[in-house]
């Protein structure tokens, strides 16, 4: 084998499921020692695409080779050489962490004396000492996917297969799982690792957009987003609704996007630039705070590459009541929402701690947090659907555990799982919903019309939803909960697994909802996503941990200042400055660190000095502001440290 023979190969890969193509003439090539990243929604190939690598699957077109090795003729070669993280991983819950790794050892037959020290090295590497004695069933789920990995690296593999690996874990076991994964560069060892966080690309050395079985775009995220063109502008304008309608309706190159109490919105560097979007909002009579440039995201690159293969999905409301939807359901400022001291114990375990807010009417409210933080928990409640063990609740000033009846009328529930029925079809789907909120025999005829425009499904009245994309699923889905036109609707985690452009249409939806005075209540665990609220409560381990705008909690809540530092070795750096004691808040963010320091201008030159002398060359070290991930992981840790203090 020669040495530029490249860890992953695929030649025209394809898989197909009956008729479905889910991989559709694949051509990789993935150097040794690369992090490489599969992006995409559900759906998209990736996973498909990993289990032909890993030799689990075989290919039904094309070829690939792993090491040189060819994946159906050298499989077991392969097997030998490799580790895999599946999206579901296998551990054994009643054992202990210690006891799971002897299982996996046993399982490649590692002698004894080699797997004791590899056992010691991957408990340290991961961070698990602590907690070698529990059992896996009783860890975290960002504990439990950092032993699935140190399972799948006791054999030391060349090559780890890692499918979705951080999907609903908490930003803190994010970036330790990152900062692991960094760690792996300097071993050599290569990594091909799928996700569904655009944001989360940002730390892989090469990135592939996947879309319905086809790679639209491969390169590093430095090149893909410099490919991007234009110039994408952040704008604080006063009202926030008002400045978007107007710049829809100058056709530039893509629409505007809501961020909180901010607009990205992308323009032509040769033709309308900032001084056009300037003169557009003052015609207006629109009050301008700020109009800067920012770094585009992968997302707006994704975006970007999407919108030229499909049609934009198009979400209309209607105007005035067009479709019976109402223009406002409640005056702004009074409280659509109010919950005091809630708790909800299951046995031993409190899911939701004595949690304390109100939201407004027309508010969009965010609940972010990890999975299993209690968002789900406290939802339930809300809709009645759960008994609280204490506290209270108000909706729009009526008790859900005694008013059931009339207020299922009033509220709209998009449960994590969309809602729908299966075994329905689409127009069956939407009949049993307006069946089920009372709609008069006129009032279908108009808003199931509504609902088919909405969600795109004109033709496709006869499909069951298993027949459908993600996003046309999660369009319907929304178009049932909203089909009665409630004063106030929740959704949990409704943008899971769906594609970059039906996120983007779906928020597009959600502030035209929040415009015409409906209040919007949605748990997420995308970081990014919690922009895109008014206000936004930060949930961990049950507890409500910070509440406020995100501009709020970005610049109020967080203490210290963020440096961003890019360097010619991005892992090597990452080592040297987690060695030295001051600096514990170090995170990954592409090529970039982010570190949270007291003071910018001072730890600057230290870390410069450290770096230098390790042999790392700087390219830049800049103040930055905060971003949602960074608040989130140092209000955490302020939580962390106390809950310490308690105990101690």
């Amino acid at each position: 084998m020669t040495t530029n023979t490249p860890a992953i190969e695929t030649t025209n890969l394809q898989k197909r499921y009956g008729n479905v193509l889910a991989v559709d003439g694949l051509d990789l090539r993935i150097e040794r020692g690369e992090i490489f990243g599969l992006v995409g929604a559900d759906g998209a190939g990736k996973t498909s695409t990993i289990k032909m690598l890993c030799t689990l699957s075989v290919p039904s077109a094309g070829k690939a080779s792993v090491l040189g090795l060819d994946t159906v003729k050298q499989a077991g070669g392969i097997r030998e050489k490799i580790g895999y993280v599946a999206e579901r991983f296998n551990l054994y819950p009643t054992l202990t962490v210690e006891e799971n790794l002897d299982f996996f050892a046993r399982l490649r037959r590692i002698p004894r004396e080699v797997s004791e020290r590899r056992k010691k090295e991957l408990l340290e590497f991961c961070r698990l000492t602590p907690f070698r004695t529990r059992q896996a069933g009783l860890l975290s789920g960002g504990m439990q996917k950092k032993l699935a990995l140190a399972g799948s690296l006791i054999h030391e593999p060349d090559v780890i297969f890692l499918d979705e690996p951080t999907t609903g874990v908490d930003p803190v076991s994010r970036r330790d799982f990152w900062v692991i994964i960094a760690g792996f560069l300097s071993r050599g060892i290569t990594v091909l690792v799928s996700t569904p966080y655009l944001d989360e690309a940002e730390r892989f050395n090469k990135v592939a957009f996947m879309h319905k079985g086809k790679i639209i775009a491969c390169d590093t995220p430095q090149n893909l987003k410099m490919g991007l063109g234009g110039e994408l502008l952040e704008i604080s304008a006063t009202p926030v609704n008002k400045a978007v309608a107007v710049l829809r309706q100058a056709h530039f190159p893509s629409a505007p996007q809501v961020y909180g109490d901010t607009i990205h919105l992308m323009v032509d560097e040769t033709g309308k630039n900032h001084i056009e979007v300037q003169r557009l909002l003052k015609e207006s009579g629109i009050q301008i705070e700020s109009i800067e440039p920012i770094s585009p995201s992968l997302e707006d690159v994704f975006v970007t590459r999407l919108t030229g293969l499909e049609a934009q999905p198009s979400i209309p409301i209607g105007q005035n009541g067009a479709t019976g939807l109402r223009v406002t359901s409640g005056e702004t400022g009074e409280t659509a929402l109010k919950i005091s001291d809630l708790t909800r114990k299951f046995g031993n375990f409190t899911a939701v701690d004595h949690v304390s807010f109100e939201i407004k009417h027309g508010d969009i409210f965010g609940l972010l947090g990890p999975n299993g933080s209690g968002k789900t928990t406290t939802i339930r409640m809300i809709n009645g659907l759960l008994t609280p063990t204490s506290g209270s609740i108000s909706v729009l000033g009526q008790d859900p555990s005694k008013d059931k009846g009339d207020l299922r009328l009033k509220m709209g529930y998009m449960s994590q799982k969309f809602s729908l029925y299966n075994e329905l079809t689409v127009e069956e789907n939407i009949n049993l919903y307006a069946g089920l909120y009372g709609l008069t025999a006129s009032q279908l005829a108009e808003r199931k019309n509504w609902v088919l425009d909405m969600a795109g499904l004109r033709g496709k009245e006869k499909l069951k939803p298993a027949e459908l994309s993600g996003g046309w699923k999660q369009r319907l889905a929304l178009g049932c909960t909203i089909i009665h036109d409630p004063q106030i609707v929740f959704l949990d985690e409704p943008t899971s697994g769906v594609d970059a452009l039906s996120r983007r249409a779906f928020w597009d939806f959600i502030q035209e909802l929040a415009a015409r005075g409906t209040t919007i209540f949605v748990t997420t665990h995308y970081m990014d996503e919690a922009e895109h609220c008014n206000r936004l409560g930060m949930f961990y381990e049950g507890k409500l941990i910070a509440i406020g705008s995100p501009m709020q909690l970005k610049t109020e809540r967080v203490k210290g200042e963020l440096l961003e530092v890019t360097t010619s070795d991005y892992a090597k750096s990452l080592e040297l400055l987690l060695a030295d004691s001051r600096y514990r808040e170090v995170s990954l963010f592409g090529s970039s660190l982010h570190i949270i320091v007291e003071n910018a201008a001072t730890a600057a030159s230290e870390i410069r000095k450290i770096l230098e002398s390790g042999n790392v060359s700087i390219e830049n070290i800049s103040r930055h502001p905060f971003d949602m991930e960074d608040v989130f992981i140092s209000l955490v840790e302020e939580y962390e440290k106390r809950k310490t203090a308690i105990a101690t």
